[in-house]
């Protein structure tokens, strides 16, 4: 059966995550080799974003483009949601007019009272405790560059934030290794944590939670890391940049891993914070390939929800 929304990639069977992995690599073949169909001609795509966007708009509009569908970008200023209007109501409403509706907001539960009332599928664009599009696009970044995922040890450095608890989500599917090195009091949830370690006894991989970045990222295949402050934390700022400042990803770090290993980050980075300018643009940095891959992945994403 079709799922009805995706919402976090816990909610994904492993056999699905892997049929888009796949999907997506066609699809990014078919791209750079001239062709395309275009199975969405017709349908339109609603996104609604409450927080600021530039890859999770542009690569969802763009793939909405190439599938021969249209979409219509719509912020909390175009919607009646603004004067006191329910989100039941509106989804209710929209359900009428799309086809999917991708959902970029703060609260997660915000989240699901869109899928509740929805009887369009609902994507998950972000929110506070799931960033799942950007998990299955570095799912296949990882892929494209080792050609396996299964025991492969992938080492986050930083926040235990949204990107973080999908990357454990994505891990626990597929078997990755994930060690996370997080300053005390900013460790990932407990629940998802143990909700994935469930899933990863079937499928081999393991979740380690620590202190230590250089431990975390002994011989390490990937090196990840993202933003120390995130959208609405900004008053946080300073407390946060004392503690996150060992979680730099430099060359330094680096050393310790694999002289295979690969560095990531979900962008937009801040260069000299989270990651230094010389790693981020240098020949171990995939960042720009697994920006480019949100677009083919979400391609997938909405063939697979709306074919």
């Amino acid at each position: 059966m079709k799922p009805s929304h995706l919402l976090a990639v816990h909610e994904i069977a492993a056999g699905d995550v892997t049929a888009l992995l796949d999907r997506a690599d066609r699809l990014k073949a078919r791209r750079r080799s001239g062709g395309g169909d275009r199975p969405l001609a017709g349908k339109t795509l609603g996104l609604f974003f409450e927080k600021s966007s530039t890859r999770t708009r542009v690569s969802f509009e763009t793939a909405m483009n190439q599938l021969g569908g249209n979409s219509l970008f719509l912020s909390l200023q175009d919607l009646q949601l603004k004067r006191g209007e329910s989100i039941a109501d509106t989804a209710r409403v929209l359900s009428r007019y799309l086809d999917a509706i991708v959902i970029r907001t703060f609260g997660h539960d915000l989240l699901e009272e869109w899928a509740a009332a929805a009887a369009i599928p609902v994507i998950n664009g972000l929110t506070d405790l799931h960033h799942p599009c950007q998990a299955l696009g570095d799912l296949m970044t990882i892929r494209e560059r080792f050609g396996t995922l299964k025991g492969l040890k992938l080492a986050y450095i930083g926040d235990g934030n949204n990107v973080a608890h999908s990357l454990i989500e994505a891990a626990a599917k597929t078997g990755i290794e994930i060690h996370l090195a997080c300053p005390k009091g900013f460790e990932p949830d407990p629940l998802i944590v143990a909700a994935s370690r469930i899933v990863a006894k079937q499928t081999g991989g393991t979740i380690e939670i620590g202190r230590e970045p250089a431990k975390a990222a002994e011989d390490a295949d990937v090196l990840y890391t993202d933003v120390w402050i995130s959208m609405g934390q900004e008053k946080q700022a300073k407390a946060k940049l004392k503690k996150f400042k060992p979680y730099q990803i430099n060359d330094t770090l680096l050393s310790v891993a694999k002289p295979s290993a690969v560095v990531m980050h979900c962008l937009p980075a801040h260069r000299g914070m989270e990651i230094t300018a010389d790693v981020l643009d240098g020949k171990q940095s995939v960042i720009w390939d697994q920006a480019e891959n949100r677009l083919h992945i979400q391609k997938a994403i909405l063939e697979w929800l709306l074919g």
